[in-house]
């Protein structure tokens, strides 16, 4: 047991920096990661995809406080923002997590790789929204916020992919974006975490130390690391050459997808 939290605690330290370096969340790590370590444990696959998804959205609790606090005091969140998206990201995320637990892993797999390919894509391009737009009034940040929730639910991430390129849309500096979202990310995982144990809690083959389809020992290791590392992250957002980091991390990405790929056929 003590050796599995340890691969997991490695998988947390490197999604924490992530989180905090990239606003994209570790989710876009930690899902596969948890994906390829679930089939290296023989948990039966039907559950995998579940499983990985629930286990990230619940890590993403802590990354997420851990993360958007630091960019707290730098100033670099709008809360007025985080106030108004939270009652469309918590619906939208609980009922994101009841769709995907109806859903079989093959479906839930497919729908991340071409996630995966996406995001890859738009770092390599480097297209950003043009700021031209302000904050919708209140219905239509509800609608957004349910939109980013229900998606983020489906692949177990924060919602930095979508959340971060809607608020640069809205005239929002690359920093500001990426310190909110972070904020947003923490609403979006306490629905997120919630829908998927309350959905898995009777859901047959799952692994022993399971609640729901959050498998408690990954949590621990994530959690330990990622809390660590997440500071860390914000750090060098605030002093490294991002752009580039993003380039890199790109190509991680396509490798990972195909990866998944590979194991689907």
């Amino acid at each position: 047991m003590y050796s599995i939290i340890l691969v997991y605690s490695a998988l947390g330290a490197m999604a924490g920096i992530l989180a905090g370096m990239l606003g994209v969340g570790g989710g876009l790590v930690i899902v596969p990661m948890l994906v390829f370590a679930f089939g290296w444990q023989h948990f039966p696959d039907p559950v995998i995809m579940h499983l990985a998804l629930g286990t990230s959205m619940a890590s993403i609790v802590f990354t997420s406080v851990s993360s958007f606090w630091a960019h707290h005091q730098r100033g670099a969140v709008e809360w007025v923002v985080v106030r108004r998206i939270v009652p469309g990201i918590l619906v939208g995320t609980f009922l994101g997590s009841c769709l995907a637990a109806r859903m079989s892993t093959g479906f839930l797999k497919g729908l991340f790789v071409v996630f995966l390919y996406y995001v890859g894509v738009q770092m390599l391009l480097n297209r950003k929204p043009k700021s031209t737009h302000h904050i919708p009034g209140s219905s239509g940040m509800f609608g957004v916020g349910s939109v980013i929730g229900a998606f983020s639910s489906l692949v177990g991430i924060g919602g930095g992919t979508l959340s971060v390129p809607f608020m640069i849309w809205c005239n929002f500096s690359v920093h500001t974006a990426i310190g909110t979202s972070a904020a947003i990310g923490f609403p979006i995982a306490i629905a997120g975490t919630l829908g998927y144990i309350y959905n898995g809690l009777h859901s047959p083959g799952l692994p022993g130390y399971s609640l729901g389809f959050v498998y408690l020992p990954a949590l621990t290791g994530l959690v330990c690391a990622s809390v660590v590392t997440a500071p860390l992250g914000v750090r060098l957002a605030h002093s490294l050459p991002v752009e580039q980091l993003k380039r890199v991390f790109a190509i991680v990405l396509f490798v990972v997808a195909t990866r998944m790929v590979y194991g689907l056929l």
